[in-house]
């Protein structure tokens, strides 16, 4: 099975002493988003976890343990942008985030990292132009430590609008414009660009549009072909490997204007103040008379050994 860590929060940047606490006592419990009564215990176990995938705008805290995460297989999203403090405040600058980026790629492998330039927006500031400018910056210094580059355009999701109130839905011609030059752009510079739950607009100009975490991705990080059930390829939109979340929404301190898994600034403080790096949970504590629900835990890797290099 794999394990995700980064569609709820960052956990690299801002909970990596937990994360660390978590793999060394083997296991996490999680708290169903939507159900919070619901409690489910996974073990950190690399005889059932394939792959522990992160995504993070900081990996910094986390270069000290990926000495002791090496028995685990890994595959990491860092996010660069081109956005300033107006937009991601708490995000490190790019140049040290890109060369913390070389620094984990030189450590965990170029087929374990991928690059992710997303969302991508649309306005007086960050104009089209801008976007190209900074990609082609961005891809010179990344080039030879990624393979790879995701591009997905702003969703106004109802939390989006809440912080964001003056963005603007990036329109069909406007997406045209940066995927085509972002795929040529990524040829000259050995990066594919993909998209994803983007749709194939984009297939024509060079980009992959059959999404981010998929099986492939998967498979060359760890070298093995995996059997994945297709219950976990839970959209339509795209063929990524989702489900195990050990994150929680309302956690992460980047505080970025188009964040759609913080429902308000005062709830990420109050989670934060909270937090207990020896929980056993990312944010509180298991309370008297709680039922915990062990997972199903099996390995995905059907035994072949996998062509990739």
């Amino acid at each position: 099975m794999i394990i995700n860590t980064g569609m709820r929060t960052d956990i690299p940047a801002f909970y990596s002493e937990w994360f660390m606490n978590r793999i060394r006592e083997g296991y996490v419990l999680v708290r169903n988003p939507y159900r919070q009564d619901w409690i489910t215990r996974y073990e950190l176990n690399p005889d059932v976890v394939d792959c522990i995938a992160f995504c993070t705008k900081n990996p910094a805290p986390m270069l000290k343990h990926i000495d002791e995460l090496q028995r685990f297989n890994q595959y990491w999203f860092v996010t660069i942008t081109p956005y300033g403090k107006d937009v991601e405040p708490n995000v490190p600058s790019k140049e040290q985030v890109m060369q913390d980026f070389i620094a984990l790629s030189k450590n965990v492998g170029v087929n374990c990292i991928g690059w992710r330039y997303d969302p991508i927006f649309i306005d007086s500031t960050y104009t089209i132009e801008r976007h190209i400018s900074d990609f082609q910056n961005m891809c010179n210094t990344l080039s030879g430590y990624t393979r790879v580059c995701v591009i997905s355009f702003i969703d106004l999701y109802e939390k989006v609008l809440r912080n964001f109130p003056q963005v603007r839905t990036v329109t069909p011609q406007e997406r045209i414009a940066i995927g085509k030059a972002f795929a040529e752009i990524g040829q000259r510079y050995g990066i594919t660009i993909k998209s994803c739950a983007e749709g194939n607009d984009l297939a024509e100009y060079g980009v992959d549009c059959n999404g981010c975490m998929t099986k492939e991705t998967f498979e060359a990080a760890i070298g093995y072909s995996l059997n994945i059930p297709k219950k976990k390829s839970q959209r339509t939109e795209c063929s990524c490997v989702l489900g195990t979340d050990i994150g929680a929404y309302d956690t992460c301190g980047h505080f970025c204007r188009y964040c759609y898994a913080n429902s308000n600034r005062e709830n990420v403080i109050r989670n934060n103040r909270i937090h207990n790096p020896s929980s056993q949970f990312i944010v509180g504590e298991l309370h008297e008379g709680e039922v915990i629900h062990q997972a199903k835990q099996i390995s995905w890797i059907d035994g072949q050994l996998s062509f990739f290099e």
